[in-house]
C-alpha cells in the first residue's frame, strides 16, 4: 500500500490552508521516545504533561515536545533541557528561549498572556530572555502519529543537522502527515510540506532576511485556515515576500468566507475562500481510511479601493 505522503503528492494535494494554528507555540526538549500522544506518552512525567495540556487549552498556546536529530537514547533523566516560546501574530512576533534543569517550572507560566503575546510570564517563570541564534527548523519526525513522519521526517532532520543547521530540531506533531516532510519555521511561524533539505535552507535564509519564502507553504499558525489561504493567495497577487507585512483582520461567514487582508502600507484585499473536498478519495495518514480531507480554495482575490476602506469596521 502507497503511504500517505506519496498518494498525497502524487494527486498533487494543494498545501495552501493546512498548517496547525497556535498564535504562540510552547516548545520543550524532550529526548528519547515519544508516543503518539507525546506530551503524556514520553519520559516526561505523564501527570505534567496533562497539566500542560490543560493550561494550554483555549489559550492560542499549543505545546510540542523537541529533541535533537539523531539517534536517541532511551534515557529517563535530563540534567539541562531546552524550552522555547514564540509568538507569531504580525506586529508582535518574537521567539524567547531558556534552559531548565525541572520541567516542573513551567506550570509558573501564564499561559493566557502567552496566548496573548506576552513574553514575560515566560521569561520570569524559567529565566527566558530573547533567542539570538539561528531560526528554528522543526521537522515533525513522531512515527507514532504517522509512519510517515518518520520515514521522511528523520531523515531530514538529520540531513539540515549534519551540514549545520544550528535551529534543526525534531518536533512531535504540525498535523498534515500526507505532507511529509512537514516544517515549522519560527519565529513567523509559516509552516511547509514535502519539504526538502535545499528548499528548507532557502526558507531560513529568507527568515534571516525577512522574507517569506512561498513555494512549498502552507500558511501562518497565526491564522485560522481560511486565513492562511487567504494571506498565500494575497503574497501571489500582490508579490509580496516580506514577513509581517500582511494581517488578517477580518473574516465573515461561515464557508464560504470574505476575509479581508491588510497590508502595512494600507492596502486591503478582499479574499474569496470556498472549503472543497480533495477528490478522489485518500488517506488523511497511514492508518486512517479512505475520506476527502478539507481543502481551502480561493477562487477570487480583489483589492479594495480606499473609498471603500474608510467605510469598513474591522472586527
Amino acid at each position: 500500500m502507497s503511504t500517505c505522503a506519496k498518494v498525497s503528492r502524487d494527486l498533487e494535494e494543494p498545501l495552501a490552508g493546512t498548517a496547525a494554528t497556535a498564535r504562540t507555540w510552547l516548545l520543550v526538549e524532550q529526548p528519547g521516545p515519544w508516543g503518539a500522544r507525546a506530551l503524556t506518552s514520553s519520559h516526561l512525567d505523564p501527570a505534567l504533561g496533562r497539566a500542560l495540556e490543560e493550561a494550554a487549552e483555549g489559550t492560542g498556546v499549543r505545546v510540542a515536545l523537541i529533541r535533537r536529530p539523531g539517534r536517541h537514547a532511551d534515557c529517563h533523566t535530563v540534567a539541562a533541557r531546552q524550552v522555547y516560546a514564540a509568538h507569531t501574530t504580525p506586529g508582535n512576533v518574537w521567539l524567547h528561549n531558556a534552559t531548565i534543569s525541572d520541567p516542573e517550572q513551567l506550570l509558573k507560566i501564564d499561559f493566557a498572556e502567552l496566548g496573548r503575546g506576552l513574553p514575560q510570564t515566560f521569561d520570569a517563570a524559567l529565566d527566558g530572555r530573547p533567542h539570538t541564534g539561528d531560526p528554528l527548523a522543526l521537522v515533525c519526525t513522531n512515527g507514532k502519529r504517522d509512519r510517515c513522519c518518520a520515514l521522511l521526517g528523520r531523515p531530514l532532520a538529520a540531513e539540515l543537522a549534519a551540514s549545520g543547521v544550528e535551529g534543526a530540531w525534531e518536533v512531535t506533531h504540525l498535523g498534515g502527515h500526507r505532507f511529509s516532510p512537514t516544517l515549522l519555521v519560527l519565529p513567523f511561524g509559516y509552516a511547509y510540506g514535502r519539504a526538502e533539505a535545499h528548499a528548507v535552507k532557502e526558507i531560513l535564509q529568507g527568515v534571516r532576511e525577512g522574507r517569506v519564502v512561498g513555494d512549498g507553504c502552507r500558511g501562518s499558525s497565526a491564522w485560522e485556515r481560511p486565513g492562511q489561504a487567504a494571506e498565500l493567495a494575497v503574497r501571489t497577487a500582490a508579490q509580496e515576500d516580506t514577513a509581517g507585512a500582511l494581517s488578517i483582520v477580518r473574516t465573515d461567514g461561515a464557508g464560504p468566507w470574505e476575509v479581508t487582508v491588510a497590508h502595512t502600507d494600507g492596502r486591503r484585499w478582499l479574499v474569496t475562500v470556498v472549503q472543497g473536498a480533495a477528490l478522489p478519495p485518500r488517506r488523511e495518514s497511514c492508518g486512517s481510511a479512505l475520506g476527502s480531507p478539507a481543502r481551502m480554495d480561493v477562487p477570487a482575490v480583489r483589492e479594495l479601493p480606499r473609498t471603500v476602506l474608510a467605510g469598513r469596521a474591522d472586527h
